[in-house]
């Protein structure tokens, strides 16, 4: 995967990709005081179109809050700016957007008051990120040895940069076992989330997802609960448990950069026919048909950059 490009934001202002850079002393990088998003850009009848950009801007503000900045020197349309301002220099269309705020000029005593904040944003081009193959087959899954992050240890409401260790140890450890991706559990031993996707469980044509209370919640997650809804499906939040996913119909899982993704085996079990569901093909067809401006109902979550 290439990320290289013409242009990064950088404290407001477009640098060439190769001058975005830190100093190796910048307390983020050292203690993972960074807060992040994960946006993409999509081509549409009406050009690139950022999906649900004001929304994913409004999560990267509450996370640097959540972390514990009281101030940040930007408003929300100059956020929403820069993004739009990035992928337009670029010329992309098609393409991953990292916005990250992160500590710099100070902060060594761990107190984000005695740093300031600043901000990179980032884009590259794209494709899916676990490869085209698993939107038909499905990716097989474990249930990892790590637990996700209890929410009184670590802000699980936040896109905090050193959060994601945990998702580096389980993924990391799901991989070298041969699966594709880690289911995590929460402190209690009910299903949670992904290392990077939330998760939906598939039984007699109802659908279920886990409590938000220890995940993340996801703008996708949101948008597929929306898209189901809407399908007809009967959705409801409520724990899960691990054997609850070995016998569901089918499961399947979403995020900015997964989209839509099904299950084909947990734990050396096969869920459902072992490929991607019914279910999961439709809401996966509609949300592919939802982030490219084809969906009238949809549209207000596009963007456009142009």
């Amino acid at each position: 995967m290439g990320m290289e490009s013409k242009f990064i934001w950088k404290n407001g202002e477009l640098v060439p990709f190769e001058q975005a850079t830190l100093h190796f002393l910048t307390p983020a990088l050292h203690y993972g005081a960074a807060v992040f998003e994960g946006i993409r850009s999509y081509n549409t009848p009406k050009g690139a179109s950022i999906f649900r950009l004001r929304e994913h801007v409004e999560r990267l503000v509450n996370s640097a809050r959540i972390l514990g900045f009281r101030e940040l020197p930007w408003s929300m349309d100059d956020l929403i700016k820069a993004h739009k301002d990035t992928v337009r220099a670029n010329d992309f269309t098609d393409c991953y957007i990292r916005p990250l705020i992160y500590l710099d000029g100070g902060g060594w005593n761990l107190n984000v008051d005695n740093g300031k904040p600043a901000l990179m944003i980032a884009v590259w081009e794209w494709a899916n990120y676990l490869g085209e193959d698993a939107l038909a087959k499905g990716i097989r899954a474990n249930i990892s040895s790590f637990t996700r992050h209890h929410p009184n240890i670590s802000m699980t409401k936040a896109k905090i940069a050193g959060n994601y260790a945990n998702s580096i140890l389980a993924k990391t450890e799901s991989e070298r076992l041969g699966f594709q991706e880690a289911i995590m559990l929460d402190p209690q031993g009910y299903v949670a989330e992904c290392t990077g996707e939330n998760l939906f469980v598939v039984r007699d044509r109802k659908i279920v997802t886990p409590s938000t209370a220890p995940i993340l919640e996801g703008i996708t997650r949101q948008s597929i609960y929306t898209i189901a809804k809407d399908l007809g499906y009967e959705m409801s939040e409520m724990p899960v448990s691990r054997d609850q996913l070995y016998n569901a119909d089918e499961v399947f899982v979403c995020g900015t950069a997964a989209e839509v993704i099904g299950l084909s085996e947990i734990d050396f079990r096969q869920i459902g026919d072992g490929k991607s569901g019914k279910v999961t093909r439709e809401i996966q067809t509609v949300y592919h048909d939802a982030i490219r401006g084809k969906v009238a109902k949809y549209e207000s979550w596009c963007d456009y950059v142009g």
